[in-house]
């Protein structure tokens, strides 16, 4: 029996997924979670993945989402879950979006005095330095961000219960090797998962 959750995207998911990786070790990395309170985690013992994925394509399972689904299987079964392919409790989900961005700074430098004020304050030549004169210089860098989207749905209720979004400033770097990398950024999600996920209540 196959799952699917609604309300996911997979167009460019890929291509913004290869490019997060090289966000993720960037010392800027950004992780938020959401949780649904109400909600018993201990009650979850097994996970199965969502079909199709956000980071498939049409017809066919992506290397990507292959690569996900290997990294967050081992992070769940290393915290007490059992996958389930038949009939999950919780259901995995990914998600890749790319962003274009701009990024404004204002620092202020120091500049040559003008040519009056040299001459103003010529009468301290030789003696010490004026008072250096100071401008904002802005630049503004375009640049693009990519974010991971990690959920986990109560299967039976059908509705959302976790989410993790990992996003952080994108490179031109070539990734020669991607799956180290999608492995620590789904580790760092699933870092903040909830404590009790996987320890059955007595």
């Amino acid at each position: 029996m196959k799952y699917s959750v609604t309300g996911f995207r997979a167009a460019s998911a890929v291509l913004a997924l290869s490019l997060l990786a090289g966000c993720v070790t960037a010392p800027r990395l950004s992780l938020h979670t959401e949780v649904d309170n109400s909600v018993d985690f201990s009650q979850y013992q097994t996970f199965g993945f969502a079909s199709p994925l956000g980071t498939d394509r049409d017809g066919y399972q992506t290397i990507v989402s292959q690569q996900l689904a290997a990294a967050a299987q081992k992070q769940l079964e290393a915290r007490g879950l059992r996958f389930d392919a038949k009939a999950p409790q919780l259901l995995v989900n990914f998600n890749g979006r790319l962003n274009d961005k701009l990024r404004v700074t204002t620092t202020s430098v120091p500049e040559l005095l003008p040519p009056l004020r040299r001459d103003y304050y010529g009468y301290r030549y030789g003696l010490y330095s004026p008072w250096p004169s100071y401008r904002d210089e802005t630049v503004v860098t375009p640049y693009q961000e990519g974010t991971l989207n990690v959920d986990l749905a109560d299967a039976g209720h059908k509705r959302l219960v976790w989410e993790a979004v990992v996003s952080g400033r994108v490179t031109a770097k070539t990734l020669d090797n991607l799956q180290p990398l999608l492995e620590a950024a789904v580790a760092e999600a699933f870092g903040k998962l909830p404590a009790t996920l996987g320890h059955k209540a007595p």
